[in-house]
């Protein structure tokens, strides 16, 4: 794909959602099947905004790699740069609606996720080399080979281009928070734009404040720190400016795709050339509408959507 714009590269999964509200787990008859994970998700939400992307993950020899396959063909994403562990099986994430804006979620990724196990041989090095725009996740350098792999496209990749290190922390991926912080902190050095909310960037930098992580991230070299507040907006600094974007009110009904749809509106926004606070804006508004729908991919809003939000 000589003419990709955006690569992600990490989790993908199958997203299995309650068809029945307001009940735990052990109560629910039955689900709706989506496609999931934070990488993925972000390269739906780019490809729903007219942007050529692309993910690089794994799945299993199993039924979900297939639906994982066609339902990224389905939402305009090139499913080229997924490949297949052939002993391990593609994850399956169960999903509470409750609470709406946080809902509890069991991860089925034993005794590893396929996308942890990719290595230097399944990379598409001319894509990485090439390609406008990078993203990377934390998750991504939470176990081997994916650790060391990351490692390798991040150094040979040198910052060229848009390279973006979405933290994404999930604490059930780690065995401890300090653990975490070595090997997401490795990576500052080789990025140049940064997003996260508060905890994410704790576990990043050691501070939760907004400004001091800003001022953290971007002693790094970081040419872009963008951390999300939830009801307070969206801090986005640079070295010579920083933003506060306020946040855009919604009936959140799930909170779970939020951070992805705000992820491709800001690949959007980079490879558009926009300001730093109009991309913060554009994307705030991008997350505030897919935390008003249930599901993730399928919920990514255009630019339509978008842009009528953010007029009201």
């Amino acid at each position: 794909m000589t003419d990709l714009e955006a690569l992600t590269i990490g989790r993908v999964g199958v997203d299995l959602y309650p068809e029945q509200s307001g009940v735990g787990l052990a109560q629910v008859r039955t689900f709706a099947k989506f496609l999931g994970g934070t990488a993925t998700n972000v390269a739906v939400a780019a490809a729903r905004l007219g942007r050529r992307s692309a993910v690089l993950t794994k799945v299993g020899p199993d039924g979900f790699g297939e639906f994982v396959r066609s339902a990224l063909a389905e939402f305009g994403v090139s499913p080229r740069y997924v490949t297949t562990a052939p002993n391990l099986l593609t994850p399956v994430v169960f999903c509470e609606l409750a609470p709406p804006s946080d809902p509890p979620l069991l991860f089925y990724r034993a005794p590893i996720a396929p996308d942890l196990t990719l290595t230097e041989d399944e990379v598409p090095w001319d894509v990485v080399d090439a390609v406008p725009l990078l993203w990377v996740t934390g998750t991504g350098v939470s176990a081997e080979p994916g650790r060391s792999t990351q490692r390798e496209i991040l150094r040979r990749r040198a910052c060229r281009g848009h390279t973006v290190l979405d933290l994404d922390y999930r604490p059930m991926f780690w065995p401890d928070a300090d653990t975490a912080r070595v090997e997401i902190g490795w990576m500052l050095d080789y990025v140049n734009v940064v997003v996260g909310n508060r905890t994410e960037v704790e576990v990043a930098v050691g501070t939760a404040d907004p400004d001091a992580a800003a001022d953290r991230l971007l002693a790094h070299g970081v040419r872009l720190a963008v951390i999300k507040r939830g009801a307070e907006g969206v801090l986005v600094a640079t070295e010579s400016e920083r933003w506060t974007v306020p946040a855009c009110l919604v009936q959140v009904v799930c909170g779970l795709g939020a951070g992805d749809g705000f992820g491709g509106a800001l690949i959007h926004g980079l490879l558009s050339k926009w300001d730093p606070q109009r991309i913060a804006t554009f994307a705030n508004a991008a997350g505030a509408l897919v935390a008003s729908r249930l599901a993730c991919a399928d919920a990514m809003p255009t630019s339509a959507e978008i842009e009528e939000m953010l007029c009201g």
